[in-house]
């Protein structure tokens, strides 16, 4: 019986000399796969995989520069909480007791306030395949009650990536993780994303009002531009006069899964496919929702390592997650973790072709 592939596992600083200097990045290698994090923000950095000719390319939007990692590129595959998404108002209540959140503007509070987790250092160690990073969160971190200790590891094999979420809490509080990774199955830099086809798992999304906030009850994408039942390509009706459309210039949207297994096993979500390379990227994931946006406010302010400016459509973010705004719809499935109760959730990225 053949053993698998190990799994090399190399660290060194972002930068030789100066600020970057502080920043560690662990390289992962196993077969024909290639990923990189940061402990900036526990950050998925790189991803290099082949195409159906052997010749492999780097598939994330990202950035070498200090500046824009720590600015406009901060969310750039970066892990994404203590709340991924949005909650409306900037508050939730727990157990009665209301807890005001710091704002990021526009009536909520996106991806766990103005100093979420993407601008944290966390510590980070070699695990068993990859790279293992811890952070604490402490008890009124933007507005969230309780403690938080927080835990994602990155395990590559030769055929995925797998991303694992672990959290408990001191006080009752809500909790809701992603990572932030912008996909670009050609390669960085090489055009926008819109000849991708895209599979989504799911019959049914979440409408939203003018701050992308729910508006409660779920939609069926059936006639609609937000079907993905069966594979198309992400732009078919990315520009359709629908009223979802119209705001957010494409597609900024939570899709809400079909049931997932009840013993946690990651079912899949998506599939992603470049004619063009013949790559492919299977999402499976424990998590009920997954927010796709297609990098529509992206204006160039970003320039990636092929040497080119990201502009709208340079790449699309899968953020496996609960749906956003979950404190404030009672149907939605809870994002509350309670003392003694652990948050555990699962992402595999499975790269391939056709």
């Amino acid at each position: 019986m053949m053993s698998a592939q190990a799994t090399e596992v190399r660290r060194e600083p972002f930068e030789p000399s100066g600020a970057g200097s502080a920043i560690e990045r662990w390289t992962l290698r196993c077969g024909p796969l290639e990923a990189s994090v940061l402990n900036l923000g526990a950050t998925l950095h790189t991803l290099t995989a082949p195409d159906r000719s052997g010749t492999p390319a780097q598939l994330l939007l990202s950035t070498e520069e200090l500046g824009p990692l720590l600015g406009p590129a901060r969310h750039f595959g970066a892990t994404v909480g203590r709340y991924a998404n949005r909650i409306a108002g900037s508050r939730i209540t727990l157990d009665g007791v209301e807890h005001p959140l710091l704002p990021t503007g526009h009536g909520v509070t996106l991806h766990g306030g103005p100093d979420g987790f993407a601008n944290r250092m966390w510590e980070a160690e070699q695990a068993p395949g990859g790279v293992r990073l811890q952070l604490h969160s402490p008890d009124g971190d933007q507005g969230f009650p309780g403690g938080l200790d927080i835990t994602v590891s990155y395990t590559l094999t030769a055929e995925a990536l797998t991303i694992a979420y672990h959290a408990v809490t001191t006080h009752p509080t809500v909790v809701n993780l992603t990572n932030h990774a912008y996909f670009n199955l050609a390669g960085e830099g090489s055009g926008d994303i819109l000849g991708h086809l895209l599979t989504l798992d799911a019959d049914e999304y979440t409408p939203v009002d003018e701050r992308q906030i729910p508006f409660g009850p779920f939609d069926p994408v059936a006639g609609t531009p937000f079907d993905f039942t069966a594979a198309r390509p992400v732009g078919k009706g990315i520009h359709e006069d629908h009223p979802q459309l119209r705001g957010p210039r494409g597609y900024d949207h939570n899709w809400v899964l079909r049931e997932r297994p009840a013993d946690g096993t990651p079912a899949r979500a998506a599939l992603l496919e470049d004619p063009v390379s013949g790559r492919t990227l299977e999402v499976l994931t424990t998590e009920p929702g997954i927010q796709v946006y297609t990098a529509n406010h992206l204006a160039g302010t970003v320039t990636g390592l092929a040497g080119v400016p990201y502009g709208p459509y340079a790449g699309i973010a899968l953020e496996t997650q609960h749906h956003p705004d979950s404190p404030h719809q009672p149907s939605y499935p809870s994002t509350e973790l309670r003392p003694g109760q652990e948050f555990r959730s699962t992402t595999v990225l499975r790269l391939g072709t056709v």
